[in-house]
């Protein structure tokens, strides 16, 4: 069944998709991770860190852990939501966002495709591939900030002013086309990544993003191999399709 809302818009939230109890699985995971990555990543985190990424690598998780994260990220709840948009899933990357150590740090609006692609292969990137975040609240956050459609439209004048810097635009000025959509620990936000986009920090942030595209060479080549299950932890996983897509188009 195609997503119709996310079609149109390039999003979807699903308020309290997860239980209490389903987070609590994977928080105490998380939260090693997170403390692991922080004390070796001092001065990017104390300077201007928002996000870690790799959380299914064997760099501060062990087997058993990186287990816990497999097992919810092949699950039939969420990649049946997932295969509403994408015709084929395969799985990337997983990243954790949180607050910046700085108060006074500015958010900012970006496509997530600006940071690898010129200005014409980012107007192209608009027809496909699909990159897809998963968004999972592990607190209640202030949430994200998107401009609808823009996963399939070219930006305003003044939204490519902002998002570039253009003086005397800045990446964190509002815009006119945004829509903040605040999220509560347990809500699951799927939105493109190649949208205007931008987070909100606040409140206890803390969110688990799960990253899926279309089975295409020119995003796959980003997979880390360390970050797959092993053919042991495949066999155990409730709907392992998306990281053995992943593994056939390597």
């Amino acid at each position: 069944m195609i997503n119709t809302q996310f079609e149109q818009t390039g999003y979807f939230h699903v308020p309290e998709f997860y239980s209490a109890a389903e987070l609590c699985q994977i928080r105490e995971v998380i939260d090693c991770f997170h403390q692991q990555w922080i004390a070796d990543n001092q001065q990017l985190y104390n300077s201007k860190a928002v996000n870690s990424a790799y959380l299914t690598a064997n760099t501060y998780l062990d087997d058993a852990q990186r287990l816990v994260l497999f097992k919810f990220i092949a699950s039939h709840k969420l990649m049946a939501q997932v295969d509403s948009i994408l015709s084929g899933t395969a799985f990337i990357n997983t990243q954790l966002f949180f607050n910046p150590v700085n108060p006074k740090q500015a958010n900012y609006w970006h496509r997530d495709m600006q940071y690898h692609l010129d200005l014409s292969e980012q107007q192209a990137a608009l027809t496909g591939p699909e990159v897809l975040h998963c968004r999972v609240a592990l607190e209640d956050e202030p949430g994200i900030e998107l401009v609808p459609g823009t996963h399939r439209r070219w930006d305003t004048q003044v939204e490519l002013d902002t998002r570039l810097a253009c003086e005397p635009h800045k990446p964190s000025d509002d815009l006119a086309s945004g829509h903040k959509i605040a999220m509560k620990a347990g809500d699951l936000l799927i939105f493109s990544a190649n949208m205007i986009h931008r987070g909100l920090y606040g409140k206890e942030r803390l969110a688990l993003d799960i990253l899926f595209s279309d089975p295409q060479p020119e995003v796959l080549h980003f997979v880390q191999k360390t970050c797959l299950p092993t053919p042991t932890m495949m066999a155990s996983l409730e709907d392992p399709i998306a990281f053995k897509t992943t593994l056939e188009h390597q």
